[in-house]
């Protein structure tokens, strides 16, 4: 569902209000909550507010809870609405020839190059400028020989020592290269693996881009047990990364909300 529906639809289950922040930060696609979400949420109140012995805290708690444990899926829109793509990697495998690898890049990896693929679906239809994590943009050259892409890369200092960009260093890339443009930054249609995507959507929107995912196009979900990032081989154990990422940046938010002034 969309924000507005989906805010309405928390706060209309828990029968209050949320405090400061507990808007979530992604929406469903969804037109209304159903049933089984209302009862859900009826519940996890009915269950916090006990554990807590405090019912304003869980009304307070539990949009927060159902987000980022619940909520998977990022908004949409169609590709129509969408000005240029963003492309987020996902794992990737250890330098195939071996080396020291603070100082030899990682293989891309099989999730990689179907990432790859899912922007080349997109651009078939639409021809519109890639931004793409430098493992994704490998594939967009070598196998596609795509033109107008922006390979996102690694930060290498003078001793040859790699740095990864984590996925807020990706959107940042982004930002500075769109707003440079005369026509402004656009709207952005956000490929990553489909665990990861929700994360992707929002992390692109923190950085102040209108950001979402596009619709009607599916996402890469097979993990593989050989990635280089031990927390992207497993889905229980990604799943657990990334709601550690999602926590984060809402602890980071909500600070800043209650106490803007520190």
């Amino acid at each position: 569902m969309q924000r507005r529906n989906f805010a309405a639809a928390l706060t209309a289950a828990i029968a209050a209000p949320a405090l400061v922040g507990a808007t979530p930060s992604q929406a469903q696609e969804r037109t209304a909550a159903s049933g089984d979400d209302t009862a859900l949420l009826h519940s996890m109140l009915a269950s916090l507010s006990k554990e807590l012995d405090d019912k304003d805290t869980a009304r307070a708690v539990v949009p927060h809870l159902y987000d980022v444990g619940f909520d998977w899926h990022p908004e949409t829109t169609p590709l129509a609405d969408i000005d240029f793509i963003v492309a987020y990697g996902f794992g990737n495998r250890a330098p195939a020839g071996g080396g020291d690898p603070t100082k030899v890049l990682y293989e891309p990896g099989p999730v990689n190059e179907e990432l790859a693929d899912t922007v080349a679906r997109i651009r078939a239809v639409r021809n519109i400028p890639v931004y793409a994590q430098w493992e994704i943009a490998r594939f967009l050259e070598a196998k596609y020989h795509m033109t107008h892409v922006t390979s996102i890369e690694p930060v290498i200092a003078a001793d040859g020592t790699i740095t990864y960009l984590s996925t807020d260093g990706v959107a940042a890339q982004v930002l500075a290269a769109r707003k440079q443009l005369p026509g402004g930054i656009g709207t952005a249609g956000v490929v990553g693996f489909r665990d990861h995507i929700k994360r992707c959507v929002q992390t692109t929107r923190d950085r102040g881009m209108k950001a979402y995912a596009p619709r009607g196009f599916d996402m890469p979900h097979t993990y593989d047990a050989e990635s280089g990032q031990a927390w992207t081989r497993r889905r229980d154990l990604y799943l657990v990364h990334d709601m550690f990422a999602q926590w984060g940046v809402l602890r980071q938010k909500l600070i800043a909300q209650a106490y803007p002034n520190g």
